[in-house]
């Protein structure tokens, strides 16, 4: 058990010194699998307009989008997860990444 125990801080502590790209690394997974959606989603807003106006309209917009995403909800996946002590860091970890590979696997 103390193995064990030792091996979740190890790994715990390495993670929390790579958390800001671990935490990119999340958001830019969660854009990829999300993104499609918001994107449908916003081109059936952006519908109704012009073609030469739509598709500038469309890139400015994603372009402007994930850059917020990746800029502004970054610094609160870093937050959250330093949140975690060095027994349940490595843990969450695992289990977001086991949770993003699920969807990713059913989308």
């Amino acid at each position: 058990m103390d193995l064990v125990l030792d091996l979740l801080a190890t790994v715990s502590r390495w993670s929390r010194s790579n958390l800001s790209e671990i935490a990119l690394a999340l958001v830019g997974c969660l854009l990829v699998l999300f993104g499609a959606d918001i994107k449908g989603w916003v081109e059936q807003r952006l519908g109704g307009l012009a073609g030469a106006l739509r598709v500038p309209l469309m890139a400015l917009l994603c372009m402007i989008g994930s850059g917020l995403a990746l800029i502004y909800a970054t610094p609160w996946i870093i937050r959250g997860l330093s949140q975690f002590n060095n027994y349940s860091l490595a843990p969450v970890l695992l289990v977001v990444l086991v949770l993003i590979g699920v969807v990713a696997d059913r989308r």
